[in-house]
């Protein structure tokens, strides 16, 4: 009796039996994704790199999560969680959302685990168009245009650029470049100087 003839796999499609991962595969991959990023940088990380470190084969890190730079912004938006923060942020109203948006911004920097894949896309974002990319529609379209959007103000886009080149601003000086004495000034001291401005720039017509 003849054997059954074999499905064909799609291009970039695994196994079956590589799929049977379980529901944490994902997860796992994302993990792995975020280490190896901060670890090495967008230029020295690789998609078999990380299917390495998440114990995968690379087919299924491309049947997750298709090329490099989707990986990169997968492992990225681990760290930020735009979809539970943005309703954090714009849950209690206008009143106080600069302060909430300064906090958050803040918290994400000052956590060891999310502030090294952050560095990553810094100092990436500066040198690869594929990093500023994911900078972009991480921080900005998926964050701050939606949080200013809601708000029902002129130019939201506008609005959203300048929180944002306030907030990376920051970012690079305190933790990238490590200008004093920024860099040592405890964080609240910074939400209570800068929660005005990002008020105003999300607020005030």
């Amino acid at each position: 009796m003849t054997e059954p003839a074999k499905r064909r796999r799609g291009p970039g499609r695994p196994r079956q039996d590589e799929i049977g991962e379980g529901p944490g595969t994902q997860e796992r991959i994302r993990l792995a994704a975020r280490s190896e990023f901060a670890a090495r940088g967008y230029d020295k990380t690789s998609v078999r790199g990380v299917a390495k470190a998440a114990g995968v084969d690379p087919a299924l890190v491309h049947h997750y999560f298709g090329s490099k730079d989707d990986l990169f912004a997968a492992a990225i938006e681990l760290s930020m969680e735009p979809a539970l923060v943005v309703p954090a942020i714009l849950g209690e109203g206008p009143a106080g959302i600069g302060e909430r948006l300064a906090r958050y911004f803040l918290g994400i920097w000052e956590n060891p685990v999310t502030r090294a894949p952050l560095l990553a896309v810094i100092r990436s974002a500066l040198t690869h168009d594929a990093a500023a990319a994911v900078l972009r529609r991480i921080v900005l379209r998926r964050v701050l245009e939606r949080v200013a959007a809601d708000l029902d103000v002129p130019d939201p886009t506008f609005r959203a650029e300048l929180a944002a080149s306030h907030m990376v601003g920051i970012a690079i000086l305190r933790y990238v470049v490590q200008v004093e004495p920024l860099a040592s000034a405890d964080p609240e001291a910074i939400v209570s100087l800068v929660a005005p401005t990002l008020q105003r720039y999300l607020t005030e017509e």
